[in-house]
């Protein structure tokens, strides 16, 4: 029977597209490179040297020694070519002299042999500078990742939340380092090339100094050429960074597995082929307009070196019929200007190539400013151990892009052994609370006091040491089910001691370690071969045990620990994290314990419950204090819990 397919066909073709797509503005950094492709070409040319440096001081970086030989071989090189064209000329000059045939052979063979020699040892010195190269490439991509990796691990928290920042680091992480490794091998071949270019020139000009400027003209037009046409395909990658973004995303849709259950339960196949197709179009047509605009580019100046080259041969000629220029030498000029022809057609493409990956080689560059930028200084005054009291005065806070504030006007204190809950609608801030108050997110306005010494002056790493923190979706590390809870203290000296076995007890993921193939050495990612996945209650418990495990930390703040769990579960992680505000190491310390949550009835007991509305703190006081105070508290209670109990009479408040 024939599939009914016209619901799946109007929803495809329904107006609208489901990932915008014209309305969208290019990223600040694609803005600012806008202007620099749109500079003139000498702007441009003095772009290169730049590029070059970058790429050069890497590869100095990495293989000082190596680096240095590939110069010195490439230079070695290209002598001996310059020597190859001047005993060329001495050959001719020997053949083309008066005198029978034999002796005139006889008499060149001396030259012959240092021709030979010398183009020998061109080859030999070129597979010299192959083989550098290919040990260079491998160690400077290396070095520009490893210095790309450093600079992005000390970017603050908030700049992920940037999307400018976010596209910067896919687009500077993927096509820069790939610029870098692929500039070491253009600037290799435009060494080479420039001394076999520089050392035909030489030689032409010496045979006849007429013979250099006609030569150059051909240079400037490829020069000219090339250039302009990496520029417009330049542009036309920065105006196309939004919809390529898009195409990613639909792309990923379309494969994802994490929305794999609903697409197709949705019947979503189609139409996000038809989104995929339709962003497809777009971006398709924009490549094909450039690759025309870049074939007229290349054409004009192809054309005009044409002309340049005919003209360097009518002034040959006209040289011969003057009788300006000996027979023999100038076929050695036809050979040196062949040879200029042959190094520029090299040079051109190497120098087009380098060109077009000195713009990616920006976005490199512009990672590593803008990841500096937004990173925290390592200097610092040192962050206060164990705090006594966390005081926020007067905080608000802005996320990147937003016009709205999440949090105004904010003072609060907490105090060392306290269990304090936000509470609040979504959207209320008290996740945004949590990450300002432990130093993860710095405040717009006010400061973020620990023993009245201000985070924004103090050294962020030592803060972090003291912050356990268990997210409402904890990171799902590709790893062994034993290293994801150990990975909340990687420095333990005895990681399977008591803190071990209260992180498994307490949260439950004792039962969940138990339950698998390879017990804690079982692998949770699908990515790897007899890897298993866990459900999202799995992974919440694994999260729980992570964050009681480090035990160093003095602040444990638990967003949502329990949004997966059964309420049996859910009992059971909420009387771990009360036990686990004491130091699980026995030292008779107490943690600060913040819980955000939106379960009210798993709260009753906390020392004390701030509910947030709209940013703001609405009400703060103990259960019983918030319910006798009749307020949003005590309205968001009650409806809970009036889900529980019968007739529609909630038994624990005792209201209607």
């Amino acid at each position: 029977m024939p599939r009914d397919t016209s619901a799946t066909q109007e929803r495809a073709t329904a107006p609208g597209p489901l990932i915008g797509v014209e309305d969208l503005e290019p990223p600040v950094w694609a803005d600012v490179d806008q202007k620099v492709a749109g500079a003139g070409l000498w702007q441009t040319v003095r772009e290169l040297p730049t590029a070059a440096r970058v790429v050069i001081g890497l590869a100095f970086e990495a293989a000082p020694g190596r680096t240095s030989l590939a110069g010195v071989v490439q230079l070695a090189s290209g002598c001996a070519s310059a020597f190859g064209l001047f005993a060329t000329a001495g050959v001719l000059t020997q053949l083309l002299t008066t005198g029978p045939t034999p002796e005139r052979v006889v008499a060149s063979l001396p030259a012959i042999a240092v021709v030979v020699a010398a183009f020998a040892l061109r080859g030999l010195l070129q597979t010299a500078v192959s083989a550098v190269e290919g040990v260079l490439m491998p160690l400077v991509r290396r070095a520009a990742q490893d210095r790309l990796n450093a600079a992005v691990a000390e970017v603050e928290l908030l700049a992920w939340e940037d999307p400018d920042f976010q596209e910067l680091a896919r687009q500077g992480g993927y096509q820069g380092v790939q610029a870098v490794e692929s500039s070491i091998r253009s600037i290799t071949q435009i060494s080479s090339a420039l001394v076999s270019l520089t050392a035909a020139l030489v030689t032409a000009a010496v045979l006849n100094p007429w013979l250099l400027p006609v030569l150059l003209l051909p240079t400037a037009a490829e020069a000219w050429a090339s250039m302009r046409a990496a520029k417009q395909g330049y542009l036309s990658f920065l105006s196309l960074v939004a919809r390529r973004l898009r195409l990613h995303v639909a792309e990923n849709l379309l494969v994802a597995r994490d929305v794999s259950t609903e697409r197709t339960a949705l019947n979503l196949q189609e139409p996000l082929l038809v989104e995929h197709r339709r962003i497809a179009d777009q971006v398709t047509a924009e490549a094909i307009r450039s690759e025309h605009r870049q074939t007229r580019t290349r054409l004009i100046g192809r054309t005009l070196a044409g002309i340049g080259t005919g003209l360097a041969y009518c002034v040959l000629g006209l040289l011969l019929y003057t009788a300006a220029m000996p027979l023999a030498i100038a076929g050695a000029a036809v050979i040196a200007m062949r040879a200029a022809a042959s190094a520029l057609s090299i040079t051109m493409v190497s120098v087009n190539r380098l060109y077009e990956h000195s713009f990616y080689l920006r976005f490199y560059q512009q990672l590593l400013a803008e990841a500096g930028r937004r990173s925290r200084p390592a200097a610092g005054l040192p962050a206060p151990r164990d705090p006594g009291t966390i005081r926020l005065e007067n905080v608000s806070f802005r996320y990147p892009g937003s016009d709205a504030p999440s949090l105004r006007g904010i003072d609060l204190t907490f105090h060392r052994g306290e269990v304090v809950a936000l509470v609040g609608e979504n959207g209320s801030g008290k996740t945004t609370l949590g990450k300002v108050l432990t130093g993860l997110y710095p405040p717009t306005e006010g400061r973020v006091l620990w023993d009245e010494v201000d985070l924004a002056a103090v050294e962020p790493r030592g803060v972090a040491e003291q912050i356990a923190l268990i997210d409402q979706s904890p990171a799902r590390w590709p790893m062994t089910a034993a290293t994801n809870v150990r990975i909340g203290d990687l420095g333990a000296e005895e990681p399977f001691d008591g803190r071990w076995d209260a992180a498994l007890g307490e949260s439950g993921a004792g039962d969940v370690l138990a339950g698998l193939p390879h017990g804690h050495d079982t692998v949770l990612s699908r990515q790897f071969r007899r890897g298993h996945e866990l459900s999202g209650g799995g992974w919440q418990r694994i999260g729980v045990a992570r964050g009681i495990y480090r035990g160093g930390a003095s602040v444990l703040v638990a967003d949502e620990p329990t949004a997966a769990l059964d309420a049996k579960a859910e009992a059971r992680v909420f009387a771990g994290l009360q036990h686990a505000t004491r130091d699980a190491r026995g030292s008779g310390k107490h943690r600060t314990t913040i819980l955000v949550t939106h379960r009210l009835a798993n709260v009753r007991h906390a020392h004390r419950i701030v509910v947030m509305s709209a940013g703001e703190v609405a009400e703060s006081g103990t259960h019983e204090e918030l319910m006798d105070a009749r307020g949003l508290y005590r309205e968001l209670f009650t409806i809970q819990a009036s889900a529980y109990a019968e007739d529609g009479r909630c038994g624990r408040c005792g209201n209607e």
